[in-house]
């Protein structure tokens, strides 16, 4: 009896003790031993990013970087995604990696990871994207491991070092979407088999490498390529095989400096790519390029047989002196030719701005109309016309955008003359006076108006650019550059109707679009919800396919050079209207002179906006927020200069930052919650370091959201995922907005296939 007190004393006391104790590794799941085993293969993390990782608990699905999913038949929570990325991480990659049955993203790019990719990651039958790009890899393409992986859809092992030549046994990852092994050190020529198995690759980056032979004509039967086809900093040669016309015609194409030659073949998409695709190949010739193909006329020439010996004989000395009077004749002949052409055409212009003239003479006699159309009209005058003179924008206290645009200079042959580009503007200007106006806005780029017409059921929009400093003989130019814009047609770009030139006036009339831009819309107005996802979606594919147009179909194949919201307009049903195209160099002829207020002050012609305040700083770097990196180069002064022109890829970069707002309902500049407000001076010149001034702070963090694997709902805008089914739409158009944000112009799509691209969600 003693003993049993005792025994049961000592229970009591050592049960406290018994509790305290830690719980025991063993508890830990097989996914967590896996990835304690990549732990312990890395020798050194800087960053701490893999302290989290402890053997002490039970599973690892609340480790930075791991993600976790239910899974039915094992009943408890396994790993499905592993993101340890930009860690500058040193090791190697263990075999335990393959022991993480229902892996389906692996994503290690960024690190400092040497040696070769363990052939057991083939044992992750689930692995669908493997990510390990920006490391230090070597060792032959891991073709065996890596098609021994039925999922795997996209491969990037781009910037390693990777060795020897692309094996045929490529043929077996027949289910891939995306290969990218650019910049290794692979050689030896493409093989041709592998390609008629790979059915659904999308997207093949072969480029910065050291692969030599001809281009497969195999490369022009892919069905479903629709991204790039980049083959460029090679040693390829050989001829761009005609088959490569075959591709779709929403493929990006890149052969830059390689050691192709040859005439450039015009069929299918081949004609539609531009000269960038095929530079820096000397032996190339045609267009695109600026490179005519006659290398073979001089030796066609040359080896011409000779005169018969008896022709010879019978034309004797004069014969020998026949030739270079033939030459010297042809040669007059021709220029006799191109001048007589040229003073025909001198003659027909000569004698149309006669007749034109003298019409224009006969109106001056009325000097109310020829004052300019709001100088006549004290109902549309609101509070910027206070004397003859007139500036282009209205005083600062008045909410003006502040650059003046004095008046100067006579009407020359164009005084007063409104002129209809559209034959179904059937508007006088006494028609045009006698409406009633109503002010739209103000700012840099003018005052907008809205004129009701007749019954009230034709509102236009008038932009009225101002007294302008422009020399009369700008006229012609001013008229060419408006006609030009004006036979732009397409039902989602604002149309130019009319304009008008006098030496106090100069206007752009324009269809009206009644409720307002996408900039207004995505901030929310008053009483109306946010906008769901198929409004979105709607909006985005209407800008997409009104900017295709202006690059592909327009007369001058435009740039728009400011692709913003709030130059997205949007009528009743929310689809959308390019505004704005083609205004900064209406503007520069006017004679308006603040290019910097033009380029960064938000658009309103044809729209239905309130007064605009004057452009602040945040205003002006908010518009710098939109524009590509090269764009965003060089200032001077204040006033926005690129190092190059404005450019077709640079819209489609803008496009991309603007569908980055649609999907995350953020501005380019606040991306992150955690986003500092001083930022937005990160977009202006001499703001910033390098990485703030490449992209803007949207960018970085929806890059950075993806390659962590967030989920979905961290990044898109609520709003946007209510609509039911709205998940897999909203991640596709992700994607295509990814691709425009590419720093590397030469990478980033066409409009065309951005537009195409956006077509297809939701289809």
């Amino acid at each position: 009896m003693t003993t049993r007190s005792a025994l049961l004393s000592l229970g009591i006391l050592l049960l406290p003790l018994l509790l305290s104790l830690p719980p025991t590794s063993a508890a830990l799941s097989p996914d967590g031993q896996a990835l304690l085993a990549f732990k312990a293969a890395v020798t050194d993390d800087p960053t701490g990013a893999l302290a989290s990782w402890s053997d002490t608990d039970a599973d690892p699905c609340r480790w930075v970087g791991i993600t976790c999913a239910n899974a039915s038949a094992s009943g408890g929570a396994r790993v499905v995604g592993v993101a340890v990325a930009g860690k500058n991480l040193s090791g190697v990659m263990p075999p335990e990696l393959g022991n993480l049955a229902l892996l389906r993203r692996l994503n290690l790019h960024g690190n400092r990871l040497t040696g070769t990719i363990p052939p057991a990651l083939a044992n992750a039958t689930s692995l669908r994207s493997l990510f390990l790009y920006d490391n230090r890899l070597s060792g032959p393409f891991p073709a065996a491991t890596l098609c021994a992986l039925p999922r795997l859809q996209n491969l990037d092992l781009s910037r390693n070092a990777l060795v020897g030549p692309l094996p045929e046994e490529l043929a077996r990852c027949s289910q891939l979407e995306r290969l990218l092994l650019a910049e290794n050190q692979l050689s030896g020529n493409i093989p041709a088999g592998v390609w008629p198995q790979m059915a659904g690759l999308q997207m093949l980056d072969l480029s910065s490498n050291n692969l030599t032979g001809d281009i497969p004509v195999e490369l022009g039967k892919l069905p479903a390529l629709a991204g790039t086809l980049n083959l460029s900093r090679n040693h390829l040669s050989g001829g761009v095989p005609t088959e490569l016309g075959r591709l779709p015609a929403t493929v990006t194409l890149d052969l830059r400096f390689n050691n192709l030659s040859g005439e450039i073949p015009q069929s299918g998409s081949l004609a539609g790519q531009g000269p960038t695709a095929f530079l820096n190949n000397p032996g190339l010739c045609g267009f695109p390029l600026q490179v005519p193909c006659r290398a073979a006329a001089p030796s066609s020439s040359s080896s011409l047989p000779p005169p018969s010996s008896s022709s010879a004989a019978s034309s004797g000395v004069a014969g020998d002196a026949r030739q270079p009077i033939k030459t010297s004749l042809i040669v007059l002949i021709s220029v006799a030719d191109a001048a007589g052409v040229a003073l025909i055409g001198v003659i027909v212009v000569y004698v149309y701005w006669k007749a034109k003239d003298k019409g224009v003479d006969d109106e001056d006699d009325d000097e109310g109309e020829g004052r300019g159309l709001f100088l006549c009209c004290p109902c549309m005058r609101a509070d910027a016309c206070m004397d003859s003179s007139s500036d282009c924008s209205d005083d600062g206290d008045n909410g003006g955008g502040g650059d003046k645009c004095n008046g100067g200079g006579g009407a020359g042959e164009a005084g007063g003359e409104l002129v209809a580009i559209d034959k179904g503007f059937k508007m006088e200007l006494d028609e045009l006076l006698r409406s009633s106006a109503y002010v739209l806005g103000k700012g840099g780029k003018g005052i907008v108006y809205k004129v009701v017409v007749g019954n009230g059921t034709t509102p236009v929009a008038v932009r009225r650019l101002g007294g302008g400093a422009a020399a009369p003989e700008r006229y012609r130019e001013f008229a060419a550059e408006a006609g030009a814009v004006g036979r732009v047609r397409h039902p989602n770009v604002v149309r130019l109707r009319a304009y008008y030139w006098s030496a106090d006036e100069k206007l752009v009339v324009t269809d009206f679009v009644n409720n307002g831009n996408l900039a207004t819309a995505l901030r929310g107005r008053s009483g109306q919800p946010s906008l769901s996802w198929s409004l979105r979606l709607r909006i985005a594919k209407g800008a997409a396919r009104g900017l295709a147009h202006l690059h592909e179909c327009s007369p001058r194949r435009f740039v728009h050079g400011e692709v913003k919201p709030s130059n997205i307009l949007l009528d009743a049903d929310y689809n959308a209207l390019v505004a704005d195209f083609g205004l900064a160099r209406l503007l520069n002829i006017a004679g308006c002179t603040d290019v910097y207020s033009v380029a960064g002050s938000g658009g309103i012609m044809g729209g239905a906006l309130p007064y605009a305040r004057p452009a602040t700083l945040a205003d002006r770097s908010s518009g710098a927020a939109y524009r590509a990196p090269e764009a965003r180069a060089v200032a001077v002064a204040g006033c926005a200069r690129s190092s190059s022109p404005p450019s077709q890829k640079a819209d489609v970069y803008s496009f991309g930052v603007v569908l980055l707002e649609l999907l995350t309902g953020r501005a380019p500049e606040h991306g992150s919650p955690s986003a500092s407000s001083s930022s937005a001076s990160s977009f202006l010149p001499g703001h910033g370091g390098g990485e703030q001034q490449e992209a803007p702070e949207l960018v970085r963090w929806v890059r950075r959201g993806f390659e962590d694997a967030r989920p979905l709902a961290e990044m898109a805008d609520e709003a946007v995922l209510r609509d039911a089914g709205a998940r897999k739409e909203v991640i596709a158009a992700f994607h295509v907005a990814l691709g425009c944000v590419e720093a590397d112009p030469e990478r980033r799509p066409r409009m065309k296939a951005v537009s195409d691209s956006l077509d297809k969600i939701g289809a």
